[in-house]
């Protein structure tokens, strides 16, 4: 059965790369987030994919970390892993990095950690294949992942046990 076959991080990986153009851009000359963050949640959709196989949906952005601006004329390499698998859901890390493409200088300048969930084809979810991480690197990025994994759980508990204000 192809769910339960375990896939490594580099399976999955996605790479793309952009360049900002004005209209991509704020008065002062730097990327809208919101561009970018469309661009995190495309890739992240793709990793997410591979991974499974299957049909994915954003389920959650759980951070996202604006480091440097990318301004107009800035390449922006985008790559994104598969870091952690539940039983349906995945989560995936997105790093984005800013190239000035005279010099070739890298600076990361964002951060991202989406949650997905595969779906079978009645459109519910549906068991992901395991994740072998290999490297150090993925090591260390799946055991953090799940330290985030059950920080969620916890905080999600904790929220849903509060009562709600009537806001009138």
């Amino acid at each position: 059965m192809a769910e339960s076959r375990a896939k490594t991080p580099s399976q999955s990986a996605v790479e793309t790369r952009y360049l900002i153009m004005p209209h991509q851009a704020n008065p002062h000359g730097t990327a809208f987030g919101g561009v970018i963050m469309a661009w995190i949640d495309m890739i992240a959709g793709m990793a997410a994919q591979r991974h499974c196989g299957k049909e994915v949906v954003t389920a959650g952005i759980d951070s996202l970390a604006f480091k440097e601006p990318i301004r107009i004329g800035d390449h922006v390499l985008l790559r994104a892993l598969v870091n952690y698998v539940s039983r349906s859901s995945m989560e995936v890390g997105v790093r984005v990095t800013r190239e000035d493409p005279y010099t070739g200088q890298q600076v990361i300048a964002t951060t991202a950690h989406l949650t997905f969930v595969a779906l079978d084809e009645n459109k519910k979810p549906t068991p992901a294949p395991p994740i072998q991480p290999e490297t150090e690197a993925e090591k260390r990025r799946y055991a953090n992942a799940k330290i985030r994994v059950q920080a969620r759980k916890e905080l999600l508990g904790k929220i849903s046990r509060t009562k709600p204000t009537d806001p009138k």
